[in-house]
């Protein structure tokens, strides 16, 4: 059953950390998932929030920490010392804590490192800090099983056992050779199975898929995605096993790449979250918000340059708003398709293929609307000429909406910019200003004026 937070369990809790009663408190956290202590602590001043990570245990806490809200989490940092931070580290698997430490000061996290008690685990963590943050190295844990392939099947499965004491899930068995190289991976029913003095070479399995650690993370989650893997080994330049990417891990980065895509498309600059300052949230919105402004003003001025024909043909103006909508929405419709086959790395063919198939298909909507759009205006205003004129209009705008929506966020991924930004302000407000202007020229050849 879903554990769900109430007003009077949260007024409970404070009224225990209040009088101090440990014993209860603990006593009812105990018996909560990680993630439900942690909605806990995101609802709690920083006070209490210290309070209870510093009560429970930190086999509890460390996973805690992890499910926090990015700023809670930061602030209760803030108020531990880095012994105490030490302490929290020592539970977490090597990636979480690489995270919390990139997180910190660098002063902070110096002095917490020196705090860690395991030598072999402070190692890990170090050498996982070396690695961009977005790559299979970023990403990878340390903590994994493997066999060497020249061990017989009995010889392994203690050693297994050592192993397996500090790997939270053991998704995979690695099987490497005397210069830790990966050669496969083992089944575990294959070793159940197997005579006990069989070599491991002879019963491993050799193809598996594995990454580099300089494999984007975009790349290891198309991977794991495509062959349905709950795990992935990670290899280094000399193709030596150093870690492995589960599938929570790609998840949790699948999750904040879609977040930041999505604050892109809305036209938000910067990662920012709803509780953020309004000097922070300012800095993210008001960019685009400026571009928008001067789209807008390039479109008043281009709307003045044909300020005799809107006198003379007042109908034209009220179907402005029209044509920059459908403009924008075709364009961001464009871009959108484009942008989610290149997070899938699912477009096939050459630039040129995929803009004359968004022609062929802005023609299509473009005449169907242009048609419907043709009607409605002859039947209300009794003009044929500016009815032809606005549905023509529609129809060339479309097509260059469409062109515009999937040529610039290809262009943007070539160049290695996130073609996110495509779907955005940025191109509705060109839509915008191509739309006026198309419609406006159009009429007026049209029109003969």
């Amino acid at each position: 059953m879903q554990f769900n937070i109430t007003k009077d369990f949260l007024e409970e809790i404070c009224t225990l950390i209040e009088s101090d009663n440990s014993v209860q408190l603990e006593h009812i956290l105990e018996e909560l998932h990680f993630a439900d202590v942690a909605e806990i602590i995101d609802e709690l001043n920083l006070e209490q929030a210290v309070y209870i990570v510093k009560l429970l245990d930190s086999e509890k806490t460390s996973e805690a920490l992890m499910e926090l809200d990015e700023d809670q989490r930061d602030r209760v940092l803030n108020a531990l010392s880095p012994k105490e931070i030490a302490d929290e580290l020592e539970e977490m698997d090597t990636d979480d804590a690489a995270d919390i430490l990139n997180e910190l000061p660098d002063n902070i996290a110096q002095e917490v490192i020196s705090e860690l008690i395991d030598e072999q685990h402070a190692e890990d963590i170090v050498d996982l800090l070396r690695y961009e943050e977005n790559s299979a190295g970023g990403l990878m844990a340390k903590e994994l099983v493997k066999v060497n392939e020249n061990w017989t099947v009995t010889g392994c499965v203690s050693e297994m056992r050592a192993q397996a004491e500090n790997v939270t899930r053991v998704h995979s068995i690695y099987v490497v050779d005397n210069n830790d190289k990966l050669k496969g991976r083992l089944s575990l029913k294959d070793l159940l199975t197997s005579p006990a003095s069989t070599p491991i070479k002879d019963v491993c399995k050799p193809k598996v898929d594995y990454v580099t650690v300089k494999t984007s993370g975009e790349e290891v989650s198309r991977i794991m995605r495509k062959y349905d893997l709950e795990a992935i080994p990670v290899v280094d330049e000399l193709d030596r096993l150093v870690g492995r990417v589960t599938i929570d891990d790609i998840v949790d980065f699948i999750t904040e790449e879609a977040e930041k895509d999505y604050q892109l498309a809305s036209g938000i600059s910067q990662d920012v979250e709803a509780n953020d300052s309004i000097w922070d949230l300012t800095k993210a919105r008001l960019p685009w918000l400026v571009l928008g402004l001067v789209g807008g003003i390039g479109a008043a001025a281009i709307m003045g340059g044909f300020e005799h024909l809107i006198k003379e043909y007042a109908v034209l103006f009220l179907f402005t708003p029209l044509i920059a909508a459908m403009a924008g929405n075709v364009g961001v419709q464009s871009s959108a398709i484009i942008v989610q086959g290149i997070a899938n790395d699912d477009l096939k063919g050459s630039i040129g293929n995929r803009l004359l198939k968004e022609i062929l298909l802005a023609m299509l909507n473009g005449v169907i609307l242009a048609i419907l759009l043709f009607a409605y205006t002859f039947f209300a205003e009794g003009e044929f000429l500016t009815s032809l004129a606005i549905s023509i209009s529609l129809f060339a705008v479309i097509i260059v909406a469409g062109l515009v929506g999937t040529f610039v966020p290809l262009a943007l991924h070539k160049r290695g910019i996130d073609p996110a930004l495509a779907t955005g302000p940025f191109i509705t407000t060109s839509n915008d200003i191509f739309g006026i202007l198309i419609y406006f020229l159009i009429a007026k050849a049209i029109i003969g004026i």
